[in-house]
Parts: C-alpha cells; sequence; structure tokens
C-alpha cells in the first residue's frame, strides 16, 4: 500500500485558512474557473441554513494543499480551487455592500474602516514596507487578471461578452452572491451586520477537511484513497502542472503550453485519462487509471521527455478521435477501414485501441485494414455472440500492443496467433449463434440490423443499406389469438428476439401484413427482394422452425465472422 506523507491533516474554516498572512496558488495551468449557477446555489443554501441557525456548521469536504519549500505561509491547491475562488467572491459582495453605504454616506467612517479591515483579512494583505496590497489568492492564468483587477477591486467590466467564458462565470458569480445578498434585508441594512455575517457566519462555520501534502505524487495518491468528486480532471491537471515544471526556460515552456492545448482540444479534457491510459498500454502491462500519473512520474523526469511525450500524444490524439468515429476526415483516404471502425464502435469495444495505435504507424495501409477486419470478427465471435467477459480481451489486447510497440509482432497473422486462445472456435460459435437474442428496441436495434445485413448480403451477394430494409418479427411482438395456438406465453417472450425470428422486408410490405398469421406473412414473403426472406417456406412457424432457421443462420455466420488467418 502507498505510504502518504501528509504534512498536516486537520479541521480548520475558511477563516483560518486565509487569514495568518497565508498565500494560496492554484498552478499557473490548473483548469480554469467552471463553478455555474447550480452550485452558487447549493452553498448560498448551505450558508442561509447556517445564518438561520447559529448552533451548527457546515462541512466543505476536504481541500488538498501542497506545501510550498521557499515558505510556510504559501501553499498550491491541488484540489478546492472552485470553492476557494467562490467563497472569496462572497466575500467580495459583502465588502462591496458595504461601500454602497459609504457611498451612500451611511456611517461612512466606520463603514470605511469595516470595509479596509475585511480586505486586508479575506483577500489581500498590505506590505508595511511598500503599502502594496499582496492577494490572498491568486487564480491560474487565464483568471487571475480579471479576479485581481475586476474582483478584488470592485471594477465592473466595461463589456462582459468579450470576456473569456471562465471570467464570464466569475463575474457572473459575483453577481448572483450580490444579488441573493440584497435579499438579507436585516443583514445589509447596516455594516456591522454585513461584517457579522462574513465573519462569525461565512468565515468560522464553513470546515474544510485541510490535507497538506509536501508533493504532486503524494497528492495524488490523496484523490485515489478519497475517490473525491472530479478525480480525472483534477488528475489530468496535476499531470500537467507536472510536466509544465519540467520545464525551465519560457520559451519551452510557453511551445509546452501550445501543444498541450492542441491535444486537448482535440481529445478532449474528459476524455483525456481514457486517451492517457490507451497511450501507456503500448509499453506497460495492466495500466489502470489510478496509476496514470505515477508511471508518468517514474518514466519523465526532464524537459527532454516531457517534449517526447507530448510529441507522442499529439502525434495519437487524432487517431484516438477517429476511432470513435467512422466519418472522421482521418479516413478521408483509407474508405476501407471505415466500415470497420463502424462496427467496433457499434460492439463499443475500446479495448483494441492501444492495438491500434501500435500498428497505425508500424503496419502497412493494407495490413492495418486487415487487422482491423480480425479485431472486428474476434469481438463480435468474443463479446456479442459468446458473451465473454470483455477484461479477457483487453489483457490479451495489451500483450499484443506492447509486442507490436516493440517489433516482436509485425503483422496482421502473427496478431492472430497472439490472440488465438480468446478466439471463439467454430462449434462453440454457431452453438451460442444459434441461441442468439438481439432486441430491436433502441441502441440494439442497430445491431439487429447489422446482423441482419450481413447475413443478407452473404445468402444474396449484395450489399445491403442497413437503412433500406425494415425488421419483421415473424412471430409478431404483439400477438393475436392465431399466434398462441403454436407458442405459449413463455415461449413468446424468448422468441420474439431470437435472430431465427427476425428477417429483412420491405418497409410497405411490413406496414401491410403487420400481425397477421404465418400464412398470410409467408405469401408476402415470397414477394421479397431479400433471399433470406424469400427462403422462409415452412409450412408452419412455431418453436422448432425458429431453432431450425437459426442453426442455419449460424452455420452461414460461421464463414462470415471468421478470421482470413486460419
Amino acid at each position: 500500500m502507498t505510504r502518504i506523507n501528509l504534512l498536516d491533516t486537520r479541521t480548520t474554516s475558511f477563516g483560518d485558512l486565509i487569514g495568518n498572512g497565508k498565500i494560496y496558488r492554484v498552478p499557473l495551468f490548473q483548469r480554469d474557473y467552471s463553478w455555474k449557477e447550480d452550485n452558487w446555489e447549493d452553498l448560498w443554501q448551505d450558508i442561509l441554513m447556517l445564518h438561520d441557525n447559529t448552533s451548527v456548521s457546515h462541512y466543505m469536504g476536504a481541500i488538498v494543499l501542497q506545501s510550498s519549500s521557499n515558505s510556510k505561509k504559501e501553499f498550491t491547491i491541488i484540489d478546492g480551487q472552485q470553492r476557494l475562488a467562490t467563497l472569496s467572491i462572497i466575500a467580495i459582495a459583502v465588502i462591496d455592500k458595504i461601500q454602497q453605504l459609504v457611498e451612500q454616506n451611511i456611517d461612512s467612517i466606520a463603514n470605511t474602516d469595516r470595509q479596509e479591515i475585511l480586505k486586508r483579512t479575506y483577500l489581500a494583505d498590505k506590505d508595511p514596507r511598500s503599502l502594496r496590497y499582496s492577494s490572498k489568492l491568486i487564480l491560474n492564468d487565464n483568471n487571475n487578471d480579471f479576479y485581481q483587477s475586476n474582483l478584488v477591486n470592485l471594477r465592473k467590466p466595461l463589456n462582459v461578452r468579450s470576456l473569456l467564458k471562465s471570467n464570464q462565470l466569475l463575474w457572473k458569480a459575483f453577481e448572483y452572491f450580490s444579488s441573493e445578498l440584497s435579499e438579507l434585508l436585516e443583514v445589509i441594512k447596516n455594516g456591522e451586520n454585513l461584517a457579522t455575517f462574513l465573519t462569525d457566519t461565512i468565515a468560522q462555520r464553513l470546515l474544510f477537511i485541510q490535507i497538506t501534502v509536501e508533493d504532486e505524487l503524494n497528492a495524488y495518491t490523496v484523490f485515489e484513497t478519497l475517490n473525491a468528486r472530479g478525480l480525472e480532471l483534477t488528475s489530468t491537471d496535476l499531470l500537467k502542472n507536472y510536466l509544465f515544471s519540467l520545464f525551465q526556460g519560457p520559451d519551452d515552456l510557453q511551445e509546452a503550453q501550445r501543444q498541450w492545448r492542441r491535444i486537448i482540444n482535440t481529445v478532449q479534457m474528459e476524455k483525456f485519462p481514457e486517451f492517457l491510459r490507451y497511450y501507456l498500454t503500448l509499453e506497460n502491462s495492466r495500466v489502470r487509471r489510478g496509476r496514470l500519473f505515477k508511471i508518468v512520474r517514474e518514466s519523465v523526469i526532464n524537459a527532454s521527455q516531457a517534449f517526447d511525450l507530448l510529441d507522442q500524444l499529439e502525434s495519437y490524439s487524432s487517431l484516438f478521435i477517429a476511432l470513435s468515429n467512422p466519418n472522421d476526415e482521418f479516413w478521408r483516404d483509407i474508405p476501407d477501414n471505415q466500415p470497420y471502425i463502424k462496427d467496433l464502435n457499434l460492439f463499443k469495444v475500446k479495448q483494441v485501441y492501444p492495438v491500434l495505435f501500435a500498428a497505425y504507424t508500424r503496419f502497412s495501409p493494407g495490413d492495418f485494414t486487415r487487422l482491423l477486419k480480425l479485431l472486428v470478427v474476434v469481438s463480435f465471435r468474443h463479446i456479442i455472440v459468446s458473451g465473454l467477459n470483455p477484461n479477457e480481451l483487453e489483457l490479451h489486447y495489451n500483450d499484443v500492443a506492447i509486442g507490436i510497440t516493440n517489433g516482436s509482432i509485425t503483422n496482421p497473422r502473427e496478431v492472430f496467433h497472439y490472440l488465438r486462445p480468446i478466439y471463439v472456435p467454430d462449434e462453440k460459435f454457431q452453438q451460442d449463434f444459434s441461441l442468439l437474442s438481439v432486441t430491436t428496441k433502441g441502441q440494439k436495434r442497430k445491431l439487429a440490423r447489422y446482423i441482419l445485413c450481413k447475413l443478407e448480403t452473404d445468402a444474396s451477394g449484395i450489399q445491403i443499406d442497413p437503412d433500406s430494409f425494415s425488421i419483421e418479427h415473424i412471430l409478431p411482438e404483439v400477438t393475436t389469438n392465431d399466434w398462441q395456438q403454436n407458442f405459449t406465453d413463455s415461449q413468446i417472450e424468448t422468441m420474439v428476439y431470437r435472430l431465427g425470428n427476425l428477417t429483412l422486408l420491405e418497409p410497405s410490405f411490413n406496414r401491410e401484413i403487420g400481425q397477421k398469421n404465418y400464412q398470410i406473412k409467408q405469401v408476402t414473403y415470397e414477394k421479397s427482394v431479400y433471399t433470406l426472406t424469400k427462403n422462409i417456406t415452412a409450412e408452419d412457424w412455431n418453436p422448432d422452425t425458429v431453432a431450425t432457421r437459426q442453426q442455419l443462420l449460424g452455420q452461414r455466420a460461421i464463414h462470415i465472422w471468421k478470421s482470413d488467418f486460419l
């Protein structure tokens, strides 16, 4: 078990956190302010509860800080910046209300003093030598200028719409809390009540579990232990901050920042941990999401290695996104890959991504296409038909990705050799296919269409558009008395979505025959253009004929979904 080096763990209030000359820095490239009205409203309701009941406190959760090696009073905010920024905005809103009293000549001397004291207590200390204010909270690169220039100095922006979205949120937060304060008539009627509301209610009775750590690695372990909300985004920021800490010169740092933004703009922040895990799987076995930062920290220790990592991530970013979209322009020059990409997405099989990452630049275009086809076949047999554990696939795909990366696997045939243990053999595949049911409701409907298209194309030799036909339930979903002569209620429930009971039919024919009996339907089937449907010639439709037809379809499926390398 990982040992966590904690410098301090204690319960503290917002007032204690922000007092005694302490300074809190949001890492320069940490994510922007993102709280919205739902978050503000939840916090305000908690504050109103404290205001109405002076005998209780409210816990705000854990705040994780990293101590500074240069000063005992400076900390980096690893987790908790949204809450601290929002509480400081409430303090600003209170101070602004006192400023309005000064402007109205209401106890102006005392309120000016109150405003100055509250500002120095909760927002910025005044240096006795330079007489300049030093902010207690320093936000990230995108938000800090607006926070210091506009919010701390109570200066309304000239054009709110021109601001960055996160700065718009900062200003809207100020407007929200200012508006809510205006509803507390007893609080805003004088400066003393406003000061009491801030110092007694907000500063002293909003409590945090303060966790102080000595470095980023321990901070990450804390996240893993606490299983905190928003872990993935925070771990991404933590990784980014670590990489940027390796760059010494401003030029390198700016280039790294530009490269990081290109990667995130392509991959998107919420998908980055998944993307990074697939990349790390190219050289590491059994990469768990909780170990991403640790693996990078152990393997990237200088600026050159950090740039190499960013280069690699950028080179794979477009492929990562294209693997989830067969219509991505990435595939424009290699359209043969699009059907297989579509199939893998239909199957929801992402375990193959590391294999495709490794093979894309190491296999020829033709071999990459053959690899895609192989992965479709293996996945269809293993997951869709036989319903086996996808995690077993991931372990084998991990080994294959490492093999392609280190050069021990050089072509699709060798990939199949490594995947042979998870390739469902024909006998079991046919047996499982003969019992397969696929609902035609919701997203599963696409899977039923896919299977019927493949079966029809194999029978007729003609490519079928999956959107060109209706799915006909020979035994209908809603049955009449005629059907209940051949099927019991339990058989109807189990047979209606069996593949042997499904076929392709022209939409006009499908509407025409509806829930009619089998003899009427069978006459219509003879008129269909679809070979599978024309071949439905049984004299009667019952559980035995459904089973017999599906066994025949299973024999056809064996060679449709078959490896080319047997």
